[in-house]
């Protein structure tokens, strides 16, 4: 399928992706994928080579290609860096890697107040050049928005404390309880490195960015209101580019997302388990909506698939304020044919619907 921006070699002034997360009128639907660069693409596998993805990363030539490789395949309306949401930390010597099939795993794990220590302030140019060098690259190469991306301080945190992933979070937990002093402090030096991440990512040419709190949903929603609201709100409204939307995305944030959006969101990402107008009448029509096909649904049956798909353009009701997206990542033996039939169908949805007008 033909993207509409290929055949002009760069980002004009009009985006349907920008202009869908500042609900202005566009086009069409808006869509790109959360890991849509990745281990589902067959030419990912080619050029992707041993080694972690922090090493990956670290190549700007090999990152951009990579990055560029689902905008060629589908034709999606945006294009997400690919590298990680531990390279700040991991660039900083903290001591952590992404095990394949594991995630993330710090060697030692963060558990008192000496271990501050072992976090100093982000130098971008120096720490993480790389990053920058992928987005100059894309910047020319690229022909729709790239979107720079950031960990929010309470899920880096939660690696860092936890040690690998963890769905009860109980370390993380106990250590907000127990020693808020230290969690501050904690939550204080990780807003600032994220906040310096984002800053370079948007000098280097990004033209959105997003900030992933996948695990803001495990915890109660007057425990994140006290101990990780006001630290994602730190790192957004440092953002205040108005030319760069802010997306904010999280798991299970349905009991939240008004203090998702009121933390300095342009668009508020959902999960699957959220419908789009219940998220809608929540937030209002002053926020954007980005979601939230289940990456689930695109393992089974095509006609599955379509009826999902047409379920959530029919539920969001034509609001110019959408950006089509998964309600997480692809799932990696999610088929190719699969995504670029969604692509087709979300882009075809608006074109019908504009004729029709």
């Amino acid at each position: 399928m033909e993207n509409s921006y290929l055949s002009e070699g760069k980002v004009g002034k009009e985006s349907d992706f920008l202009s869908a997360c500042r609900r202005e009128h566009h086009s069409r639907v808006p869509v790109w994928f959360m890991r849509q660069a990745g281990r589902s693409l067959p030419e990912y596998r080619k050029i992707r080579g041993v080694g972690s993805i922090l090493e990956v990363a670290s190549d700007p030539e090999r990152a951009a290609q990579i990055t560029l490789q689902p905008v060629e395949r589908y034709g999606v309306d945006a294009a997400i860096l690919f590298s990680d949401i531990m390279v700040p930390v991991y660039s900083i010597n903290f001591g952590i890697e992404i095990q394949p099939g594991v995630g993330p795993v710090a060697e030692k794990p963060f558990r008192s107040s000496g271990d501050l220590k072992r976090l100093r302030p982000l130098e971008p140019e120096i720490d993480v050049s790389y990053v920058g060098e992928t987005i100059k690259i894309l910047s020319k190469e690229c022909p729709v928005p790239v979107i720079g991306f950031a960990g929010a301080p309470f899920t880096v945190a939660s690696y860092l404390i936890e040690g690998k992933p963890s769905r009860s979070l109980e370390k993380t937990k106990a250590l907000m309880e127990e020693e808020p002093a230290i969690w501050d402090s904690l939550m204080d030096i990780l807003s600032e490195i994220t906040v310096s991440s984002l800053k370079h990512q948007i000098e280097s040419g990004a033209s959105a960015i997003q900030l992933f709190d996948s695990w803001a949903g495990l915890i109660d929603p007057e425990v994140y209101e006290e101990k990780v609201f006001p630290y994602s709100k730190k790192v957004l409204s440092s953002i205040d580019d108005p030319l760069i939307p802010k997306i904010h995305f999280g798991l299970g944030t349905e009991p939240i997302l008004n203090l998702i959006a009121e933390a300095g969101a342009d668009v508020v990402g959902i999960d699957s388990n959220t419908p789009i107008d219940v998220a809608r009448r929540k937030l209002g029509n002053e926020i954007a909506i980005q979601g939230n096909l289940d990456p689930e649904i695109c393992l089974g049956p095509v006609e599955e698939v379509e009826k999902a798909v047409y379920e959530i353009l029919s539920l969001n009701k034509d609001n110019p304020g959408h950006i089509f997206n998964l309600g997480h990542g692809v799932i990696p033996d999610t088929d190719p044919a699969i995504l670029a039939h969604v692509v087709e169908m979300v882009h075809s949805h608006e074109l019908q619907e504009r004729t029709n007008e």
